[in-house]
């Protein structure tokens, strides 16, 4: 669906191209005020296409995950935690729903008391089963390697659920479950 969006925007620019181009073709003494009118009406024209494009994006969302069957999963760290994590991974019902690889920003972002949501997704009303798997690296260099379940409880409406995850240095448990 994205790339939809993606074409009716191209389609829109290059009609705006096509009438400013067949525009100075046929002038061949073009005042200042028209070009000045001609530009304004091409960034009005830019303005309503952003607009259009962000509405399809916002509409998409509501069609394709609609708020009754909607989980929207969070990860997020201690702040401050020197434990580096490299990966992570979700399953959902014994189904891989996604997995990411972080850069030194995004780690860092978390360590500051950032919230990633790594998958937004549609389930049944009732008990789902979600496994957290990550990787990373303890400050003392050595691989850290830890899973963690949890039940989910979907009612009706939307549901989020933040995964925090700890290091090997803290005396906390290794991955809390909250809803929120």
């Amino acid at each position: 669906m994205q790339s939809h969006v993606q074409k009716l925007f191209r389609q829109c620019l290059y009609i705006v191209l096509a009438v400013i181009f067949s525009y100075a073709a046929n002038a061949d003494e073009v005042s200042r005020d028209q070009i000045k009118g001609l530009d304004e009406q091409v960034q009005d024209i830019k303005k309503d296409v952003l607009n259009l494009n962000s509405e399809l994006a916002r509409l998409e969302e509501k069609l394709l995950f609609p708020s009754n069957t909607q989980v929207s999963l969070f990860i997020s760290m201690n702040n401050g935690d020197d434990f580096r994590l490299d990966s992570v991974q979700l399953k959902l019902d014994e189904k891989v729903v996604a997995q990411h690889l972080y850069s030194f920003r995004e780690l860092e972002a978390l360590q500051s008391g950032g919230v990633q949501r790594l998958y937004l997704g549609n389930i049944k009303t009732g008990e789902h089963d979600l496994v957290v798997s990550y990787i990373g690296k303890a400050p003392a260099g050595g691989e850290y390697k830890r899973s963690g379940t949890y039940r989910i409880n979907k009612d009706v409406g939307p549901k989020f659920v933040e995964i925090k995850i700890a290091g090997p240095e803290t005396t906390e448990q290794d991955i809390k479950f909250r809803d929120w």
